[in-house]
Formats: C-alpha cells, sequence, structure tokens
C-alpha cells in the first residue's frame, strides 16, 4: 500500500514533465566474459536425480542432520552480521525514496515579528516605535528537464538492489561457514574416538609386553616403547581439543551467541556427501548473489553517468509565496492584509567551474568502467569456485576409495605382525611400525571424508546455494515501503 502511495504521487508529478527529456546512456547489462558450453570439471560428477532437482533455499537439509539444521535455522535470525547488513539495506532503501523526494516541491511557512522606529526625516504614515507582524507560505520547485533526478532515483534503485544481493551472499556465506565448521567438528570428534579406540587397544597391548617382560620373554626396551607409542597416540587426541574448541566458538558466533552459552556433545561421523545437482554455467549468473550484486552495481554507475551529464545543462527553479502582513496582531489574517507573488522564477547555467563538471562526468565513466571490470571477475571467479570443487569431490572421492584399500590392507599387516611377535618371529619395533602405519591410514581416511563434507558445502555456496535473482526486488520494491505519515515534517513511529 506504501509503495503504491509513493509511486501514484510520483506519476503525477512526472506526467508534468512529459517534454523533459533524460540525459546519460540507458542502462544495458553488459556482455559477461564468455560462457562455456559445461563446467569442465563435470565429467564423471554423479548427477543429482532427478535432473532437474535444484537447490532449495534451506540447501543444508540435502545433508539430512537434524543438529545441523537446528543451527542453520538460528543463524538468519540471530546472526549480527546479517543483522547489520539488514539495517544497511533499509539504509539504501531510504535512499531512494530522498532521491524521489526530489520531484516534490518544497513548501515553507515563516512567521515574523519587527518592532523598528523609522529614521529622522523618513517619510512614514506613523511616526515613531511601530510593530509589523507577518506570515507567508513559499513553494519553490525545480523541474527536472534533464532527467538528473529519475538518474539519481535509478542510481540509488541500483544500489539498493545490490545491497539486497550483498544480504543475500553474506546469508549464503554464513550458512556454509557453519556447515563447513559443523562437519570439521565431527572429523574431528570421529579422530577423537579413532585415537581413544587405539589408546584403548595400546594400553592392552602396554600390558601384555609387561606381563611378557616380567616372564622373562621380551626385553625392557619392547615395555618402554609401548609405553611412548602409547603416550604419543594420548598427546594427538589431547591436542584435537583445541581445534574442536575453535570450531565450537567459531559456530556459536554464526547463530548470535557468545561461546560460553554453545556446548555441542561429541558427534560421530555419519554423513555421506550427498548428490549436488550442477547446473549450466550459464545459469549461475542467475543463481549467484555476489554477481547480480556486481550487476546492479554496474546499472547503478550506468545512471550515475546520467547525473553528471545532467549538471551540464541550466537548472530552473519556480517559486511562488502567499501570505499576510499587519502592524496588528488581530487584523493579520484578513483579506485586506493578504498579498502573494508568483516567482521569483530563475534559471542558472555554469559557465566556467575550473574543470570541475568534467571531472564529475569523467569520474562517473570510468566508475562504471571499473563496475563492469568488476562483474566480469566475479563472473570468472564463480566459474572458477565451481570448477575447483567439482574436481576437488571427484579426486577426494577417488582417493577415499583408495585409502579404504589401504585402511584395509595395513590393519591386515597389522593382525599378521602381531600374530609373528606372539610367536617371537618379529621383535616390537615391527609391531609399533605395523600399528603406525595402520593408524595413520584410519587417520586419514578420516580427514578424506571431512574435506569430501566441506567441499560439498563450498560446491552448494559456488552454486549460490537456493537463491535465484528473480528473488532480488525489484524497482518497485526496492525504494521499500512509503507511508503517507513519511510525508509529515516530523517523524511519527
Amino acid at each position: 500500500m506504501g509503495i503504491r502511495i509513493r509511486k501514484d504521487i510520483t506519476c503525477i508529478l512526472l506526467s508534468t514533465q512529459l517534454a523533459a527529456c533524460m540525459v546519460g546512456p540507458d542502462y544495458v547489462r553488459p556482455q559477461a566474459v564468455s560462457v562455456p558450453m559445461q563446467f569442465k570439471e563435470i565429467k564423471g560428477w554423479k548427477q543429482a536425480q532427478p535432473h532437474d532437482q535444484v537447490l532449495s533455499g534451506k540447501w543444508w537439509e540435502i545433508y539430512k542432520d537434524n543438529r545441523l539444521n537446528e543451527l542453520e535455522g538460528q543463524v538468519a535470525s540471530a546472526n549480527q552480521s546479517l543483522i547489520e547488513a539488514e539495517a544497511q539495506y533499509r539504509q539504501a532503501q531510504h535512499l531512494v525514496q530522498s532521491a524521489e523526494s526530489a520531484f516534490f516541491p518544497i513548501i515553507n511557512m515563516t512567521g515574523t515579528v519587527n518592532r523598528f522606529k523609522a529614521a529622522t526625516g523618513q517619510s512614514v504614515a506613523v511616526s515613531g516605535v511601530r510593530n509589523l507582524f507577518g506570515t507567508v507560505v513559499a513553494v519553490a520547485w525545480e523541474p527536472d528537464l534533464w532527467g538528473s533526478v529519475r538518474r539519481q532515483i535509478e542510481a540509488n534503485t541500483g544500489k539498493a538492489q545490490a545491497s539486497a544481493a550483498t544480504l543475500q551472499a553474506l546469508r549464503l556465506s554464513s550458512e556454509a561457514e557453519l556447515a563447513q565448521d559443523y562437519f570439521q567438528m565431527k572429523a574431528l570428534d570421529a579422530q577423537k574416538a579413532l585415537l581413544d579406540e587405539i589408546i584403548s587397544t595400546y594400553s592392552k597391548t602396554l600390558d601384555i609386553t609387561k606381563n611378557r617382560y616380567a616372564a622373562g620373554v621380551v626385553a625392557k626396551t619392547d615395555v618402554v616403547q609401548a609405553e611412548t607409542q602409547l603416550e604419543s597416540v594420548r598427546v594427538q587426541a589431547i591436542n584435537l581439543g583445541v581445534q574442536r574448541a575453535k570450531l565450537e566458538h567459531a559456530i556459536a558466533v554464526l547463530i548470535g551467541k557468545s561461546p560460553a552459552e554453545l556446548g555441542l556433545a561429541p558427534m560421530p561421523l555419519d554423513v555421506q556427501p550427498p548428490s549436488i545437482p550442477v547446473n549450466l554455467p550459464s545459469e549461475l549468473l542467475e543463481r549467484r548473489p555476489d554477481i547480480a550484486e556486481a550487476e546492479r552495481k554496474i546499472a547503478a554507475a550506468n545512471a550515475e553517468i546520467g547525473v553528471a551529464k545532467a549538471a551540464y545543462f541550466p537548472t530552473f527553479n519556480l517559486s511562488a509565496s502567499n501570505g499576510f502582513q499587519s502592524t496588528t496582531v488581530d487584523t493579520l489574517f484578513t483579506m485586506a492584509r493578504r498579498y502573494w507573488a508568483l516567482g521569483p522564477a530563475g534559471a542558472a547555467l555554469t559557465l566556467f567551474d575550473g574543470g570541475a563538471k568534467n571531472a564529475d562526468y569523467k569520474q562517473a565513466i570510468d566508475g562504471y568502467d571499473a563496475s563492469v571490470a568488476a562483474y566480469r571477475q566475479t563472473v570468472l571467479t564463480g566459474f572458477k569456485e565451481v570448477e575447483d570443487n567439482l574436481a576437488a569431490l571427484r579426486i577426494l572421492e577417488e582417493e577415499s576409495q583408495v585409502q579404504n584399500k589401504a585402511v584395509a590392507t595395513a590393519e591386515q599387516a597389522l593382525q599378521q605382525i602381531n600374530n609373528q611377535y606372539k610367536a617371537g618371529t618379529v621383535n616390537y619395533l615391527n609391531v609399533m611400525t605395523a600399528q603406525a602405519a595402520a593408524l595413520s591410514n584410519r587417520q586419514t581416511s578420516v580427514q578424506i571424508m571431512g574435506e569430501r563434507l566441506v567441499a560439498s558445502v563450498s560446491l552448494v555456496k559456488a552454486l549460490g546455494g537456493g537463491w535465484n535473482e528473480k528473488m532480488l526486488p525489484n524497482a518497485d520494491k526496492a525504494g521499500g515501503e512509503t507511508k503517507w505519515t513519511d510525508y509529515l515534517i516530523f517523524p511519527v513511529e
């Protein structure tokens, strides 16, 4: 309703300027860099089924993790960076409204009281000390003949839309960062569980070695080596706590809490990287909010050229006043004391400004060129990020398959070495080597799974999550809602 009121009034004012022109170039979306037919790293990619499946706004639900869903749900409402970005977007909307206010005339009401005495010898109707009361309503209006106001509205609208895209890009980035921290934490928890299992095994091995030493079967060095190996693994397990604490603190901040308010119990690594739908590269231009932000900045920069160009042309000012003037208050508002005036009407044209307008105009053109380059660079970066994560997921999956085989063979080798050690055919050093190899391979397997989950989140982010440029506010909504009370001269909450 508020938007409709503002647009109706604006249309009425614009209808009085139908003959007015609008200088400066009309916006045409620039050509992006060469867009490939498909992503290079898509070969061998397991596409999600059905093929036309798309990511939703709650893209994290594809991981089917209830705790992650709960945490992600708190980002939009409590993340302080998002709250700041939302306030900045509202600021940008109000800048649109501020620019639209230039369509309207300025109305001032003035009341005056004068008490004076005429100079000696001056011919006046009444001599001595006199009072003069006055009140006047003055209207001043500058018609937008060259489109400066319209171009400024266009520029501010583009900036507001860019601010809305910035908000969405920050939201996606925060959601992705939380998911990555979460999966890294689960990977650390899995490593900790693995190390705890190994500590239990090594403790039993140490007990057996001590018994064998007491029986005179093995040397003291075997006991020392077993103790060293056990303590080394305990150190690794303790050290994981530092990394986990940092990740938990980061998650707390992302959901708008202090680290002291959040405690996440250890979690099993029971999530598999899901199939992620990957669309054509051309569709990426419509799905990433940072690309939309860069494109809207081009539109704003293009309109700024028109604003700078309109400054070359003369400005026209129309004014009128209507008021009362009297020597007594009781007769002030009578028709006999009324006066009015049309004008002054004026035109102003700058003849010399030391090159200031030329500099402003060229600066606007340079700003447009810079924004086009920034847009194209953002597109290239978007393609790169998708390719990077497609390659990472494909390669990590291959690595995971090979690593699983390595884990199996290392466990088999350890079992054989243990049997040989019990039989007395090998010394304890061989056992330590086999145990270290088995542990290292199992740790690597867990780390790869964590990297796969993090890479899958990065791919979702690179694809724009569930966003689409159709979600950007259009020109009518970019200025926000205006109520009739906003036109009053004092704020009304």
